[in-house]
C-alpha cells in the first residue's frame, strides 16, 4: 500500500517573500507589456494620421485616388467634420477591416457626397464615431469630396437599426448622408444592432 505525501506543516520563512517576489516579477512583467503595446498602438495610430492627411492632400491636388501607404487596400475618399463638436476625420474607400481601422469608410455601393440618392460612411462607435451619440437634430455636417467641393448637411433624425435590415436604400431620395454605428454605445460584445444617423443636404 502507497504511503501517502507527508506535508510540511509550515513552509520555510522564505517562500512567501520569494512568492511575493515572483508575483511582483510577473505583474511588473505584465504592467510593462500592456505599456508597450499602448504604446506601440498610439505610436500606429498617429503615424497612420500623418500619411492619411498626406493622401488625402495629394488626392485633392491630384484628383486620383493616393494609398496611405504602398500596400494599403483604401485610399482617402473625403473629410467629414462635425463643427459644433470640433469633430473631423478622413472617410476612406470601402468598408474592410483595414479602412475602418483608421477611419470611417464610404460603403461599396453607395453614391459619393452629392446631389443623388444616400451617402453611407460606417465607422467604429468607440473611436471614429463615437462622436455620433452627441449629434443632435439640426447639426451641421461637412463633408469634402475627393472633387474638393465641401458640402453641407444638416441632421434629421436617428434610428436605431438591425444590421440585417437597415432600410437604408442608397438610390433612395437625393442629397442625403447616413452615418451607421454599432449599438448601444459604449457595449464591449459585438451585436447586430446599428446607431445611424440621417442627414439632408443643406440648400
Amino acid at each position: 500500500m502507497a504511503r501517502a505525501v507527508s506535508l510540511p506543516r509550515s513552509l520555510p520563512h522564505s517562500w512567501p517573500r520569494k512568492l511575493a517576489a515572483c508575483a511582483l516579477a510577473l505583474c511588473l512583467g505584465a504592467g510593462a507589456l500592456l505599456f508597450g503595446q499602448g504604446v506601440y498602438i498610439h505610436a500606429k495610430a498617429g503615424l497612420a494620421q500623418v500619411l492619411l492627411q498626406k493622401a488625402w492632400a495629394e488626392t485633392l491636388e491630384s484628383g486620383a485616388p493616393t494609398k496611405p501607404w504602398p500596400w494599403a487596400d483604401t485610399w482617402p475618399v473625403a473629410r467629414i467634420s462635425a463643427p459644433r463638436l470640433g469633430n473631423s476625420t478622413i472617410v476612406l474607400s470601402g468598408g474592410s477591416g483595414e479602412a475602418l481601422a483608421f477611419g470611417p469608410g464610404h460603403l461599396t455601393g453607395t453614391p459619393p457626397p452629392g446631389p443623388h440618392g444616400t451617402t453611407v460612411f460606417a465607422a467604429h462607435r468607440d473611436t471614429h464615431f463615437a462622436f455620433l451619440q452627441h449629434l443632435k437634430t439640426g447639426d451641421r455636417l461637412d463633408v469634402t469630396g475627393a472633387d474638393g467641393v465641401r458640402r453641407s448637411y444638416r441632421v434629421s433624425h436617428t434610428r436605431i437599426v438591425d444590421a440585417a435590415a437597415s432600410g437604408i436604400d442608397p438610390a433612395e431620395g437625393g442629397g442625403r448622408l447616413a452615418l451607421v454605428t454599432c449599438y448601444p454605445f459604449g457595449a464591449v460584445a459585438q451585436g447586430r444592432q446599428r446607431y445611424v444617423v440621417f442627414a439632408k443636404q443643406a440648400l
